[in-house]
């Protein structure tokens, strides 16, 4: 039993040790070695985004506007058409010969007011001698007008069959992309039997995005100032579902004088043109990029730049307080700094509030950071250069075979930089 208390002792002279060993380590190590950025003023191009969903500008509901049966399909379902395009052919005979009948009758009434004519002339003339009657000439007079007034009825009734004879060829009224069809040729079809197909434009296309209020106040204070130009001092850009950005850019035309009371958004409509791909037909199954009702993201983007105080992205941590940054003072300690960040982007941070131009910010080594601790600041690692495809690729979107862009550099790898700093001393 003796033995314990050397035991104890033993225990209790091995934690001294390591305690002595760990201090003495940390003591020749020295303060952490952190990667700082310096917050400067740069100038950088404001982008909104917002959910959007393709429309398209002419939308036509082909439907019959007589009573007759669908003889013919003169068009290929999904195709494009061009406006005045023979789609549906009904049957003519039965108007045809409506339009012959009146034609027939207006020749009728047009002989017997001719005859009327030359009644009243004669009558006319007799008056002026003895033999000649005021009431013939007044009954030659009604009988003329009365022939008149018919021979225009018979005349309006022979337009309104020419009218109803073409309507039973249903042609394209704008130019677009035409559906399936709902009837097929030997039904009867009249105005009230439904749609036969859908027509839609293709080019150009409207988007349609909800902008909250807050955010629309703010974009009108930015854009619709003297000398900012307005609608015009915007480019409209898409992203579209799968990632890659839309080859055409767009411009803002309208946006809605009301609130909607249930989201306290406006709507705004940009429009975009459509063309054809290359190398795709017209009579393809999708020759173009855009199609109505697609969702998209809409990107606002500043015709000019604006300057901003910005530091990398990395160097910001977040917390139930809010955003915040580690600076480093004249003494070379880290003090914790609240902050309200502006629009960013993934690698930039646009600071609001609570930075000054110059100030020094930590980026990297965050980890080894506590507040109020000396540490041993060096120039952060620079970002990697961006080579001319990937610039290119950045605009337009991943392409399916080409490299991802690199992440940016992450924070907590300072001891690179405090190195190159120690080399060069």
């Amino acid at each position: 039993m003796e033995y314990r208390p050397f035991m104890k002792l033993a225990f209790w002279l091995l934690a001294l040790t390591l305690l002595a060993v760990g201090a003495s380590a940390q003591t020749a190590s020295g303060p952490p070695a952190v990667g700082v950025v310096r917050a400067e003023r740069q100038q950088i191009t404001q982008t909104d985004e917002f959910i959007g969903r393709i429309q398209s500008i002419g939308r036509v509901a082909l439907v019959a506007r007589v009573t007759a049966f669908l003889e013919k399909r003169l068009f290929v379902e999904g195709s494009e058409v061009k406006q005045g395009d023979l789609l549906y052919q009904l049957e003519q005979p039965p108007f045809q010969a409506q339009v012959d009948n009146n034609k027939a009758n207006v020749a009728q009434l047009e002989a017997q007011h001719t005859f009327a004519e030359q009644q009243l002339a004669r009558s006319q003339y007799l008056i002026k001698t003895p033999a000649g009657q005021q009431q013939t000439v007044d009954q030659n007079v009604s009988n003329e007008r009365s022939l008149a007034a018919q021979v225009a009825s018979a005349k309006a009734q022979l337009e309104i069959a020419e009218i109803n004879l073409g309507y039973t060829e249903i042609r394209a009224p704008i130019d677009g992309k035409i559906s399936a069809t709902d009837v097929t040729e030997g039904n009867v079809v009249s105005p009230t039997s439904g749609t036969l197909a859908n027509l839609v434009s293709q080019d150009p296309m409207y988007v349609n995005f909800p902008v909250s209020v807050r955010a629309g106040l703010d974009l009108r204070n930015r854009y619709e100032a003297k000398g900012k130009g307005g609608f015009n001092a915007v480019v409209l850009k898409l992203r579209l579902p799968d990632g890659r950005i839309y080859g055409q850019v767009g411009k803002l035309d309208y946006v809605s004088p009301t609130v909607a009371t249930n989201t306290d958004t406006v709507t705004a409509r940009g429009v975009f043109p459509n063309p054809l791909l290359p190398g795709i037909p017209a009579n393809a199954p999708a020759p173009r990029e855009l199609f109505d009702g697609e969702f998209v993201t809409v990107l606002q983007e500043g015709v000019e730049p604006i300057t901003v105080l910005a530091i990398p992205r990395a160097a910001v941590l977040s917390d139930q307080q809010g955003d915040y940054v580690y600076v480093v003072d004249a003494q070379n300690r880290a003090q914790r700094r609240q902050i309200q960040l502006g629009q960013s982007t993934p690698s930039t941070a646009v600071v609001s509030n609570g930075l000054k131009e110059g100030e020094l910010v930590i980026s990297e080594g965050l980890q080894r950071v506590r507040p109020g601790e000396v540490v041993s600041p060096g120039p952060a690692t620079p970002p990697p250069p961006i080579a001319p495809q990937t610039a290119e690729d950045s605009a337009t979107g991943p392409s399916e075979g080409s490299p991802h862009p690199a992440p940016p550099p992450q924070a907590g790898d300072g001891r690179e930089g405090a190195d190159k700093q120690k080399a060069t001393q």
